[in-house]
This record gives structure tokens, C-alpha cells and sequence, in this order.
């Protein structure tokens, strides 16, 4: 900038009395100019501007301060969210003539965490910086940063928990929370906590803290956000509304697992319905919230197609997949009813998502269900036939993983797939003893029994993956404590005392 064009923009501003601003392209041309007040400049809307492949806008705002400022909390801002090149404040003396001007650019991320760095101060005659060298730098820069990550994924997350209950084990949500998004194909960039006296009603965390993340995700690349929370239609919307991101909740993540894992007609009902119920509450109206979540994550599986039909013809659509799930609902009867028949006692398999259920059960029959280290492998229920050895006999059934909160929908629409349990003789509860959470999830498992009002069945607690266990002594405490069995479902010499206790009850009913 030469120290002309700085007197003009200083002499016109003093005598408007007004801050006046210029957007610069980077062939030096002006592309705006903007008129404020005596306090500050609003920018136009720059959407059209920005290139989704551009790390920078290409342009550099320079506006004047009436008064010996230095760059305001606003400037700043307005530099990270709109990615600018360059924001320069022009500070104009009495006279109206150019004094000290304060600069500031964009930094890749760094360990302090910082977003910006504000040069110090010089006059417009003593500036010597080559822009055209400088921001091809600092673009190379921030490219170089970002490919580091290697990120093949389409989404590319940051996790955020917010809670006012002080007891709440936010690290440990945010752990499971990030292997939701692992199993859902999600790269996760970051996470964030925070805990408040109140959440906000509006955007959950207050509008300043979501800058702070957005500018964030901007700094990293990342493209989405997940909160480790169900959020209102209203949230999401006025949080997706101010960040220009995709907002998706803990909910809707579960939602887009199921969606990839359905693959029997059965589970693909159920997994549309409860996408269907999940968001009918959300086309209240067609919002830019809703536009970014129809694709990728929260917008897959059986449902997609229907997201941004009406009100009307997706309660048409929830009412005829309820009735065929009534028809599933029957034909489950049924197959039970011939069971029955058979004299067989069912034993069911029930535990959190990813506790080895499908493996054991594979390994007791010699089945080939698929048993992934992935939360919610298994959605359909699989069963087979146990036999022992005195040539005693049992129908075995694998059941889908349950998660502390399941979503209701979820609960609604695979109540068929979960009445299998009302018909079982005993369960098994499987437990990860691995996880430094377990007792919170064998809690979450019960509590999930206590709402379809299977309690009352007979139980054993069997404590699984006992070979990443290293304290002996403490898993025999466990033992004990619970009135357990200690296995390793990749381990069949570990299921003696499983087995005998399972035959002992076949024998003797309910003597466990």
C-alpha cells in the first residue's frame, strides 16, 4: 500500500467521521468498499468468494480506526471466520492524517493453540513486505499442516461434550463417543469439553466458545461437529446457522451406524423408521442445517432419500413400515412358538456393544457370525444351537449391543428385534472387563432390562477378555463381587465353568 492510497482512505474517513474499509484481492485491485460507523465495519456476506478448495479467501480487508486502536476482538474474529488473508487496521491522527497501522494473519495450528499473530505496529511508509511471497508461504503452510493428517475420510470430526452435572464422566463419554465415530468411518480431529453452571438453551456451549471451536475446525480442516448430547431441532439448526458446519448429535451418529450395519429386510425397517422418527420433528422447515446433514454421515442408509419430503408423506411412510413391522412382529412369534414346541431352553446373549458377544457366541457353536472390533457388529439376532456334553441341548440366540441412553427411537423401532428377549430363559451378560468403565456399562445394560421389564430373568454375568487383564487378583475380586465367571471368548479352554454352569441350570431350572 502506498502512502498515498493511505491518505486517502485516512483524510475520507476523518471527514465522514466514519470507518471506511477496502477488500483487496491479491492482484492489489479493490473489490469492496465498505462503509461503517465511528465504532466499526460490517462485512458483506463472502460465501459467493470462497472456494471450498481454498485454504484462504484471496482477499485482505484494510479499514481505518478513528481513534490510536489496536486491531478489536471483532477484527480478529472476522479475519479466522471469513479466512481472510490478511486484516490490517489504519489508525487516522486528528489531522486525518495515516498513523500507525496493526496487521494480523492467520497461523497454522500449533501447540499454543494460537489462530492469528498481530505483527507490531508500523506506519504505511515503513511497511516492507513482499504479500505476493508472503501468502503463497503461508498458504503452502497451511497445506503442508493439514496433509499431515493423511485423512481419507469425508468427515473429519470434532467431538464435543457439554454438561452442568459435575459427577458426569465427560473423558470417558467422549472415549466411547469417539469410537461411535471410528465405527461410523468418521476421522476425529479433536475434542472439547466443557462443563457449565447452565447449557446454553441456544447453542449449548455459548455463542463465544462456538467461534473458538469454529475457528478451530477451520484451523485443523475439520468439517463437522459431533456433541456428545441429543440436541433440540432448534439447537442444531442455530448451531449449524452459525458455524456454516455440519451439526450432527450422539443420537443421529448411533443412527448412521445402524443405518451402514442393517442388512437383513428386517433391520433395514427398523433402521428407516427410526431415522424417519428421529427427523420428522426436524423438517419443520427447510434450513441450511438440514441441507448439510442430507449427505455423508446422518444421511445414509435406508432413509435418505425421504429426509426432505414432507411432514405429511413421511408420517405416511413411519405408519406403513410400523405395519410391516407388526407382520415381522408376528413372524417372530411364530418361529418362538415352534421353539416352544421343540422343549429346547433358550439362552440369550445380551451385553454392551463391543464386548465379545458375537465371538463367544461363534466360538460355543462353531457359527460364523460376524464379530468385529467395532461397536454394533451385530444388529439382526443370530441363533444357534449349543450342545453339551452329557448330550443336552439349547437354542442360543446373539442379540444386538446396547449403549448407555439408547436413542428412543432406536428402542421403538427394534422393540421387535428386542422382544426375542422377553422369550429367553436365561440371559447371559456378557462384560468387557477390559474397559476401565464396565461396571458403568453392565449398569447401562441393566438399566436397559429394567425398561422392557426383563429383570426378573435369570442371569449370569460372564467377565470377557480377561487375556488384556493383566492384575489377577483384582479380576478374582471381580469376580466374587459379582458372582461371575472369567472368560476369553477367543479362548474355548476358558469356558469349562461356563458351560457346566449352563448345563447345571438346564438341569436344574433356575439353580444357577
Amino acid at each position: 500500500m502506498t502512502q498515498e492510497y493511505a491518505r486517502a482512505l485516512t483524510e475520507l474517513s476523518r471527514r465522514l467521521g466514519r470507518q471506511v474499509g477496502v477488500m483487496l484481492n491479491r492482484r492489489g485491485e479493490t473489490e469492496l468498499v465498505i462503509l461503517g460507523d465511528n465504532r466499526h465495519i460490517v462485512i458483506p456476506d463472502l460465501e459467493s468468494r470462497i472456494g471450498a478448495s481454498s485454504r484462504l479467501v484471496g482477499l485482505r480487508l484494510l479499514h481505518t480506526h478513528l481513534k490510536d486502536e489496536p486491531l478489536s476482538r471483532e477484527d480478529l474474529t472476522d479475519l479466522a471466520l471469513l479466512r481472510l488473508d490478511m486484516v490490517a487496521a489504519l489508525t487516522v491522527d486528528e489531522a486525518g492524517l495515516p498513523g500507525p497501522m496493526h496487521l494480523a494473519h492467520l497461523v497454522p495450528e500449533n501447540p499454543r493453540g494460537d489462530y492469528w499473530l498481530v505483527l507490531d505496529p508500523s506506519r504505511p511508509s515503513e511497511l516492507d513486505l513482499d504479500f505476493s511471497s508472503f501468502i503463497q508461504a503461508l498458504e503452502g503452510e497451511l497445506a503442508r499442516r493439514q496433509a499431515l493428517r493423511k485423512v481419507d475420510s469425508r468427515d473429519r470430526a470434532i467431538l464435543v461434550s457439554v454438561t452442568d452435572d459435575s459427577s458426569f464422566d465427560s473423558e470417558g463419554s467422549l472415549t466411547e463417543l469417539k469410537e461411535l465415530a471410528r465405527t461410523s468411518g468418521v476421522e476425529v480431529f479433536d475434542s472439547v469439553v466443557q462443563r457449565r453452571d447452565r447449557v446454553d438453551p441456544r447453542f449449548v456451549l455459548g455463542r463465544g466458545k462456538l467461534s473458538q471451536l469454529e475457528m478451530k475446525a477451520l484451523q485443523m480442516g475439520a468439517n463437522l461437529l459431533i456433541f456428545d448430547r441429543e440436541l433440540s431441532p432448534g439447537q442444531a439448526r442455530s448451531i449449524a446457522d452459525m458455524t456454516e458446519m455440519k451439526v450432527i448429535d450422539r443420537t443421529q451418529l448411533i443412527l448412521d451406524i445402524f443405518a451402514q450395519r442393517a442388512h437383513s429386510r428386517d433391520g433395514k425397517i427398523q433402521v428407516e423408521l427410526a431415522q424417519l422418527k428421529y427427523m420428522l420433528p426436524r423438517l419443520a422447515e427447510k434450513n441450511t442445517a438440514m441441507s448439510r446433514l442430507t449427505g455423508g454421515i446422518g444421511g445414509r442408509g435406508p432413509g435418505e432419500t425421504k429426509l426432505e419430503v414432507n411432514r405429511r408423506h413421511v408420517r405416511d411412510r413411519i405408519n406403513r413400515l410400523e405395519k410391516q413391522l407388526a407382520g415381522i412382529r408376528r413372524g417372530r412369534i411364530q418361529r418362538r412358538s415352534l421353539r416352544k414346541r421343540e422343549g429346547l431352553p433358550v439362552i440369550s446373549i445380551i451385553g454392551y456393544t463391543n464386548a465379545g458377544k458375537s465371538t463367544l457366541l461363534n466360538a460355543l457353536t462353531g457359527s460364523d457370525v460376524l464379530a468385529e472390533n467395532r461397536l454394533f457388529a451385530t444388529l439382526d439376532p443370530k441363533s444357534s444351537r449349543l450342545r453339551f456334553p452329557r448330550d443336552r441341548s439349547a437354542v442360543i440366540t446373539d442379540t444386538v449391543g446396547f449403549i448407555r441412553d439408547l436413542p428412543k427411537e432406536l428402542m421403538a423401532a427394534f422393540r421387535a428385534t428386542l422382544e426375542e428377549l422377553d422369550e429367553a430363559d436365561l440371559l447371559v451378560q456378557v462384560i468387557d472387563v477390559s474397559n476401565p468403565a464396565f461396571e458403568e456399562q453392565m449398569a447401562a445394560v441393566e438399566s436397559i432390562l429394567a425398561d422392557l421389564d426383563l429383570a426378573r430373568k435369570p442371569m449370569i454375568r460372564v467377565f470377557n477378555k480377561i487375556d488384556l487383564f493383566q492384575d489377577r487378583d483384582a479380576l478374582e475380586h471381580i469376580r466374587r463381587r459379582h458372582d461371575g465367571l472369567l472368560i476369553s471368548a477367543r479362548d474355548p479352554g476358558t469356558f469349562a465353568p461356563l458351560l457346566e454352569r449352563l448345563e447345571r441350570w438346564i438341569d436344574g431350572g433356575s439353580n444357577l
